[in-house]
């Protein structure tokens, strides 16, 4: 059995799970293949699969006609259901909704969606995000609705053990714009560096094809500003591959991952932070809920204080009972709730529950 997963570009959270989801299918008997519709940097990860990267009607209706896919899951790009159609797809399609930032955003993009998925979509998929389900049961009481965890292999992505330099890391992942919240993790950073610590160095992962050019404008300004640039690195489109050393090395620093997004679906980072024991700080941004239980597998601060994070975070780097407590907790909680065989097993059903034939 062939699926077809589409989106925009191979990159953030979405090409993470493609690359995940693609070995846990493979174990089922089900092949992903994978298409985006366009590449902006050098740097492809390696996705063991066919991988297709056209925007052409031509090419992807041979795609199409080639994989003779039981299903095809589009990821939030709603105006490819009534494309594939027109190209002579008549298999299930089923839209994923992986996260759209700021609530409003996500509400008007579902909203002016109505026709297309109406007329065309088989079911919806999305990864437990509350307020994306509300939505979806809003907006879409008709349309069969799918919601379980995504998946994430511990063992292939996992805790290294690494010489450290003595320094304590703290580290930030996503794009420059406005709802990742880049200038709430320089403010925090700049208050804990001054106030408790000043053998921190900042790290901040991110993909500056995916930026905005005003907010850039801004992040620059920010660090000269707070006179951070002595103690920030920024790193851009790290391999997948060494982002586990990365996460080892800030955990066994004695440093945490920070995540200051104000809306988020169900982000990768989260989870790869976790399994390598590295842990998290984090808004509740909603998707988070999943992986992140509030000093059991993780801590929350409110969005916008930056006093509390300071104070989170200052708790997680120097009391050792509780830090190594979240660490233990969160490797558990990614095994157990978001193993591969269960994932699979859910979006099996999914597939029967569409009147898909599945053989195993």
């Amino acid at each position: 059995m062939n699926i077809l997963f589409v989106f925009y570009v191979p990159s953030g959270g979405v090409e993470t799970l493609n690359r995940q989801r693609f070995a846990a299918l493979k174990k089922f008997n089900i092949n992903s293949h994978f298409l985006y519709y366009e590449n902006r940097r050098n740097l492809l990860n390696d996705h063991s699969a066919p991988t297709f990267i056209t925007n052409n009607d031509a090419e992807i209706k041979k795609i199409l006609e080639d994989g003779k896919y039981s299903a095809v899951v589009v990821v939030s790009d709603f105006q490819a259901l009534a494309r594939f159609r027109n190209l002579g797809y008549t298999g299930k399609m089923i839209i994923e909704i992986q996260g759209y930032g700021p609530k409003d955003v996500a509400r008007s993009a579902l909203t002016n969606a109505i026709p297309q998925v109406n007329a065309y979509a088989d079911g919806f998929l999305n990864p437990k995000t509350p307020h994306i389900m509300q939505l979806l049961d809003e907006l879409y009481p008709s349309v069969p609705k799918f919601s379980f965890n995504n998946c994430f292999d511990t063992s292939q992505f996992s805790h290294r053990s690494l010489p450290l330099d003595g320094v304590r890391k703290i580290a930030w992942i996503g794009r420059i714009e406005d709802n990742k919240n880049w200038r709430e993790f320089l403010q925090i950073g700049y208050r804990l560096i001054h106030k408790h610590n000043s053998n921190i160095q900042l790290l901040m992962f991110e993909d500056p094809t995916l930026s905005d050019p005003k907010e850039r404008m801004k992040f620059n300004s920010l660090i000269t500003q707070l006179n951070l640039s002595k103690y920030l690195t920024v790193h851009t489109n790290v391999p997948n591959s060494q982002m586990a050393d990365y996460f080892s090395l800030i955990g066994d620093s004695g440093g945490f991952l920070c995540s200051t997004s104000k809306v988020e679906g169900a982000p990768y980072a989260l989870l790869e932070a976790m399994s390598c024991r590295c842990p998290v700080l984090t808004t509740d941004s909603d998707g988070v809920r999943s992986s992140i239980i509030h000093n059991q597998t993780g801590k929350y601060y409110t969005l916008g204080n930056v006093d509390e994070a300071v104070k989170e975070a200052n708790e997680l780097m120097t009391n050792h009972n509780i830090r190594e407590h979240i660490r233990t907790n969160a490797l558990q909680h990614v095994k157990t709730n978001f193993s591969p065989d269960l994932y699979a097993q859910n979006f099996i059903n999914m597939l029967v529950s569409l009147g898909i034939n599945y053989k195993a």
